[in-house]
């Protein structure tokens, strides 16, 4: 195990695609697969049969078909009494999860530090499954077979943001050091509480005093979106360990779901929120002007008109002197609703951290009008092919910069 790369979470991965008969057969009695000597390296020596806990992964782009189940497998040799063939598998019970799969769906099949196993099935075709390919470093990828990766400590499995996003979608903690040193200062200005999101970023950004985005946009945005993660979890640890010492009342049940409920919702809506206001900052520092979620046709907000809502609304101003950017950290299929957010805007501008992004996908965005803005780190997630397409945080401030200054309206 290294620590900072995929081996600090995973000691090996198996990976494979599912053939129609192979479903059909996961769909009826036969719950297993059949294995190859290279997974010996991973879960042993066959002949000694072993259960290993699993968890079970359906993964989709479309989040209310992804489903997940708790089981196990076990690793036997059909053969082992044998005297010349051995006939490795993995058996498993039946499960929700495996249920929705198909044919040409990918497997994965992870062993994990404490010895327990991750099954994940992907969606064919999809963005989940090239991230997932990205994740280990595997190319594209159609075998029936079991394709078996060791050793996960090369320069490409090292966690930078564009991985610790995908383990992340997969269901993997990042196990971050917690930044201690500006706990207590938290604690001072906070107060012990969850503050805005808009404090928060401003607190993130100054623990980084000599970073400005004037010198590399691109890679700023991340450091600053990587920062207030860490600080976030460092609070939010304080202030769980808090709630949970202090119990969840007579009904613990109900108490401790609210919490993990209230736990999942702020994380995802602190994200969201922290890109808008990290983007807000740089935009000011390069005196660029811009509204931020000021309302359009039909009660749509934009995340961000340039150069102004008013300007937006002045009908005598010219449309393409008219810029929009929407800011999400996944795409996903929410990226259709920027579609109709501005309808003066033909050419929409989605700025997304959201890395190795299916090619159905990105051409479906050309076909809609939709250019991808990516911070520059993570565009060696996408193919050579999606790279002549996509732009960098730095291009587009560019774009926006000319426009504002080539403007008879200024």
């Amino acid at each position: 195990m290294k620590k900072g790369y995929l081996s600090q979470y995973f000691d090996g991965v198996a990976i494979k695609r599912l053939s129609t008969v192979e479903v059909d057969l996961l769909c009826s009695n036969q719950h297993e697969f059949n294995g190859v000597q290279q997974l010996k390296n991973i879960l042993g020596d066959p002949s000694e049969k072993h259960r290993y806990d699993a968890k079970f992964i359906y993964l989709s782009d479309e989040d209310e078909k992804s489903t997940s189940d708790d089981g196990f497998l076990t690793w036997y040799d059909a053969r082992q009494n044998h005297p010349t063939r051995s006939e490795c598998r993995l058996y498993f019970p039946k499960n929700i999860a495996l249920e929705s799969a198909s044919g040409g769906d990918l497997l994965l099949i992870a062993k994990k530090p404490d010895n327990s196993l991750l099954a994940i099935i992907a969606k064919n075709r999809t963005t989940i499954e090239k991230q997932i390919l990205w994740l280990f470093g595997i190319d594209e990828f159609d075998g029936i077979t079991f394709s078996v990766r060791e050793n996960l400590d090369t320069e490409h499995d090292k966690v930078d943001y564009t991985l610790r996003f995908i383990l992340e979608e997969i269901g993997i903690e990042i196990q971050d050091d917690q930044n201690n040193t500006h706990l207590d200062k938290m604690l001072g200005i906070f107060k012990g509480t969850f503050p805005t999101t808009l404090e928060f970023s401003s607190f993130a950004r100054s623990t980084l005093p000599d970073v400005s985005s004037c010198d590399n946009p691109d890679k700023v945005l991340l450091l600053w979106m990587e920062q207030e993660e860490t600080l976030f979890k460092t609070l939010e640890r304080h202030i769980l360990e808090e709630k949970i010492k202090n119990g969840f009342g007579d009904n613990i049940v109900d108490g401790f779901l609210k919490l993990s409920l209230s736990v999942q919702n702020r994380r995802k809506s602190r994200a969201g929120s922290a890109l808008e206001n990290h983007l807000e900052y740089i935009f000011i520092e390069h005196k660029i002007k811009y509204s931020r979620e000021k309302v359009t046709e039909n009660k749509h907000k934009p995340d961000f008109i340039f150069p102004s809502i008013t300007n937006y609304h002045d009908a005598s101003f010219p449309n393409d002197l008219l810029t929009m950017l929407a800011a999400k950290t996944t795409c996903k299929e929410r990226w259709r609703q920027i579609r109709n957010e501005a309808d003066r805007i033909q050419l929409k501008h989605l700025l997304t951290l959201e890395p190795s992004i299916s090619e159905n996908s990105t051409t479906e965005m050309q076909y809609e009008n939709v250019q991808l803005v990516i911070p520059s780190d993570i565009h060696k997630s996408f193919t050579s092919k999606q790279q002549e397409w996509l732009i960098c945080l730095g291009d587009f401030l560019e774009l926006i910069q000319k426009i504002q200054k080539d403007s008879p309206f200024n």
